[in-house]
């Protein structure tokens, strides 16, 4: 072999009799990569990327040295130590400083002074609590956040981190048929003129009701399907879902039917096919597009002239516009003028310094709601407070001149039959 050390078959032998052989005991891993040596051997050749690699093998049969230690080269410029009996996740830690450290020194070939370094990932363990495959894998895993993180560091597995991005996975993996098999659903949460404290509006907010983790709220898969491309398709369903049911309510209720009200992600707003699609789903429904509101959260419109000109359209078109979560984004107040709205609704962040009297950005909390109303009023904006929660804070409001408010203190997203109970007892919710 090229290195002279052990292959991937080999190591896998000697980790599986490890295991096999070292009942009660605790195994290290470190599974290391070289960063960069991909451009090194693109661009001064394989064979000045070969000598590297036996350079670099030379350099670590030097550190792994211990009788109960094994290094492999596992192909390419990965390489992988295993510690027999190891005791404790300081002792791997202790060798991967080494390495970083060993690697740092240039390596002279052909002339050439090359710097390589080396991410690393670190599993530790008892034997009893895991097996060959795992054992490989969370180093495999660990081995990436390294790469991620920055590079030339050492990473230890972290159960709880491995856990959360399987679960990641998962749901990616699944959510394409998760459409197909209507596991999606629409919950509705109120939104309550504060004058009167009357039904205006709904938000529609889609749930994800996932076989085997439950019912999943919009923060838990929202970003996974932006990353995935399915955001134009699943929130083309939650527009059809929602536009028909703003008709039946229009068709029971009449002028006392609410606003419908649906999000959209920044790769909707991108989408070149939404103003088709909104108007075709209109067209479907019958529902007059005054009766539909779309929600775009600020960043969303920065430096991005198409989509800012799509809403153009869609307000021309009497559909209404909502700015959501105005103030967390990184824009300026001067930037209002420009976006082409009909509602502005302040982030909750916000509307929580409300009521924390005595804490130091409360007073500002205060002068930035109270500027964004009499700007937003200035356009001719209807302004809705989000995450509304206490009577305090409805009252303030209320002096500050605010419109509408959304939150816990009125109601929850709900069913639609949920909100027909409301429209039933005319609208009017107690908070």
């Amino acid at each position: 072999p090229l290195t002279g050390l052990a292959n991937r078959s080999l190591f896998h032998e000697q980790l599986r009799r490890a295991f096999t052989d070292g009942a009660g005991g605790r195994i290290g891993l470190c599974f290391l990569d070289l960063d960069g040596f991909k451009v090194i051997n693109d661009s001064l050749g394989h064979e000045i990327g070969d000598q590297l690699l036996v350079s670099v093998a030379a350099r670590l049969s030097g550190l792994v040295a211990g009788e109960n230690q094994l290094l492999a080269r596992m192909g390419g410029d990965e390489f992988l130590v295993l510690i027999e009996g190891s005791s404790g996740t300081a002792e791997p830690i202790e060798l991967a400083e080494r390495i970083l450290r060993c690697l740092a020194e240039p390596v002279h070939i052909a002339g050439y002074e090359l710097t390589v370094s080396a991410s690393i990932g670190i599993v530790e363990r008892a034997v009893d609590e895991t097996s060959p495959a795992e054992a490989l894998r969370d180093a495999d895993i660990t081995l990436y956040w390294a790469k991620s993180d920055g590079k030339n560091r050492w990473k230890t597995h972290d159960a709880v981190r491995s856990a959360r991005e399987l679960t990641r996975f998962t749901l990616s993996a699944t959510m394409p048929s998760a459409l197909e098999r209507e596991e999606f659903y629409v919950d509705y949460q109120p939104v309550v003129r504060l004058s009167d404290e009357r039904l205006i509006s709904v938000e529609a907010l889609v749930r994800w009701r996932h076989p085997s983790l439950g019912v999943l709220p919009p923060d838990r898969f929202i970003d996974l399907a932006e990353e995935t491309g399915l955001i134009v398709s699943l929130g083309r369903w939650v527009l059809r879902t929602a536009c028909a049911q703003a008709r039946a309510w229009l068709d029971r209720y009449g002028e006392d039917a609410p606003v419908v009200s649906v999000n959209l992600a920044p790769r909707q707003a991108r989408d070149p096919g939404l103003v088709g699609d909104v108007a075709a789903i209109l067209r479907e429904f019958q529902l007059p597009p005054e009766r539909l509101q779309l929600e775009i959260t600020e960043s969303a419109f920065l430096g991005t002239s198409g989509e800012t000109h799509m809403l153009r359209t869609l307000r021309d078109n009497r559909v209404r516009i909502a700015i959501d979560d105005f103030g967390t984004g990184y824009s300026n107040l001067a930037y209002l003028r420009r976006l082409p709205a009909h509602v502005l609704k302040i982030a909750g962040e916000f509307v929580t310094g409300l009521r924390a009297e005595g804490k130091p950005d409360a007073e500002l909390d205060v002068k930035v709601v109270q500027a964004l109303i009499e700007l937003a009023h200035l356009r001719g904006w209807t302004v809705i407070a989000e995450k509304v929660e206490t009577l305090e804070e409805r009252d303030q409001l209320r002096r500050m001149g605010c419109d509408a408010a959304q939150g816990w203190l009125y109601a929850k997203a709900g069913s639609p039959s949920a909100i027909d109970e409301l429209l039933a007892r005319g609208g009017r919710l107690a908070s």
